[in-house]
């Protein structure tokens, strides 16, 4: 069975990604917290982290940015996108 590709990630461009400036998660840095896993937003840039995370950082900036679908896996030898809005996923 073929999962169906969202809108957002049949847009995304593999040459134009947004990529982390820093390893870290820019909220758990600002509080001291430790993370699991780094994801980085499409729209903004912004890297947080994922949902095994404590804090969960990455998906409650998507509640807060409903227009910040997309966000990549920003770690080492990952190359995947995860639409938030549609439970859509695709390796690059």
């Amino acid at each position: 069975m073929k999962t169906k590709v969202c809108k957002h990630l049949i847009n995304l461009d593999s040459g134009t990604l947004k990529t982390h400036e820093r390893f870290e998660c820019a909220e758990c840095i600002k509080t001291g917290d430790s993370w699991v896993h780094l994801r980085t937003c499409q729209e903004c840039g912004i890297t947080l982290c994922c949902d095994s995370s404590p804090n969960k950082h990455a998906s409650n900036h998507y509640q807060t940015h409903l227009t910040h679908h997309v966000v990549t896996s920003a770690e080492p030898n990952e190359r995947w996108a995860w639409c938030y809005t549609h439970r859509s996923f695709v390796q690059y």
